[in-house]
């Protein structure tokens, strides 16, 4: 979800629900602690340099049972963030503290704003002799099961 689109949807919200991927709410006094541009410059194991950029939004939550963020004032929140950072209309990257810090993608159902789960993966499969897909094999129909065959 890029910035244009939460705000859109803040816009129509009047009480403000964030998921996490196994479907549990984030409990409903969470603070945005939060809301920057990160820049990742990078080189990936194939040799190319990469650029990566997005706005992050930090939720947090501990003990402050009275808190509640609501739809309007975040949208205050993203206005003052778009101002003095100078923010452009990027894909959102929430983190949110489990056993570790999780970095979760955003999407709206309509009602809420789940995190979504994200995953790391080789961005040079070509370069670094990764094959596209593992051979499959009918054990049937090998002689043996030699190192050699390929069957193990």
């Amino acid at each position: 979800m890029k910035l244009s689109e939460i705000k859109t949807h803040l816009g129509k919200l009047s009480a403000l629900e964030f998921r996490l991927p196994d479907g549990s709410a984030v409990p409903a006094h969470f603070h945005v602690t939060e809301i920057g541009q990160i820049n990742k410059r990078f080189i990936d194991c194939g040799g190319t340099v990469r650029n990566e950029s997005v706005i992050n939004f930090q939720l947090w939550e501990d003990g402050d049972f009275d808190h509640r963020l609501g739809a309007d004032k975040l949208l205050k929140i993203i206005a003052l963030s778009e101002r003095v950072l100078e923010l452009e209309n990027q894909e959102i990257e929430v983190e949110y503290q489990g056993e570790t810090i999780g970095k979760y993608g955003l999407e709206f159902d309509g009602l809420a704003f789940q995190l979504t789960s994200t995953m790391t993966a080789c961005l040079a499969k070509d370069q670094c002799g990764i094959p596209a897909s593992k051979p499959k094999i009918r054990l049937g129909q090998t002689q043996s099961c030699s190192p050699a065959s390929g069957c193990c």
